[in-house]
């Protein structure tokens, strides 16, 4: 599938974790996902289907950091604005592009990325 047709498609699952080498060691062993480290505090993961990171922060259970993707990152922030959701972190710039993170009207925070 190309990034086009992911357009606000779920893309990406990010876990707050104590350890990064813990978290590795079990998701590793109990599952057999595979990993990138990119740095002392993040490391992407790869389950066969989906990717996603761990980064080094306080855990929050229950707190998966919910990252879709946009071909547009403005039109989707001016949609989420309009449809009532509230910026929580502004656009910010990553090794893999630029992303912002937003909050639904129950308070679920979310972020949306895309590519530089």
């Amino acid at each position: 599938m190309s990034l086009s047709e992911q357009h606000h498609r779920i893309d990406y699952l990010e876990f707050a974790v104590a350890s990064i080498a813990e978290a590795k060691d079990f998701y590793g062993r109990a599952f057999g996902w595979t990993f990138q480290d990119y740095g002392p505090d993040y490391c992407e993961f790869r389950d066969g289907r989906l990717t996603g990171g761990f980064f080094h922060a306080s855990p929050k259970p229950g707190g998966v950091l919910v990252v879709l993707y946009s071909n547009d990152l403005a039109a989707t922030q001016a949609g989420i604005e309009a449809a009532g959701g509230r910026i929580v972190r502004p656009v910010f710039e990553f090794p893999g592009g630029r992303r912002f993170h937003f909050a639904d009207r129950d308070g679920y925070e979310l972020a949306v990325w895309s590519e530089a």
